[in-house]
């Protein structure tokens, strides 16, 4: 009777290592999941910005020959200006 009850306290005592064990393991794994998903939603607001500088593009691409747009994208991109047009320089704090 008394070999009986060894083995059932080292039974048990094995199943509580396994269910810790598995416990830790699951903690970790939720973890890994809620920083994957941290991620996953970066990255798609990622995406989203790029998908509408894209779209910038391709209207630039399809109206490159428009010189109205040559010039606003001249004047946004390279600061530039038209011969005889006066730059000024602000000063900010």
């Amino acid at each position: 009777m008394q070999k009986k009850r060894r083995v059932s306290i080292f039974t048990k005592l094995v199943v509580l290592g396994l269910v810790i064990y598995a416990s830790v393991t699951l903690v970790g794994l939720h973890s890994q999941i809620v920083d994957a998903q941290a991620a996953r939603d970066e990255l798609e607001t990622t995406v989203v910005e790029l998908e509408r500088q894209n779209a910038i593009y391709e209207r630039e691409i399809e109206n490159s020959a428009d010189l109205e747009m040559i010039e606003r994208i001249a004047r946004s991109r390279f600061n530039l200006v038209m011969p005889g047009e006066r730059t000024f320089y602000g000063l900010t704090n």
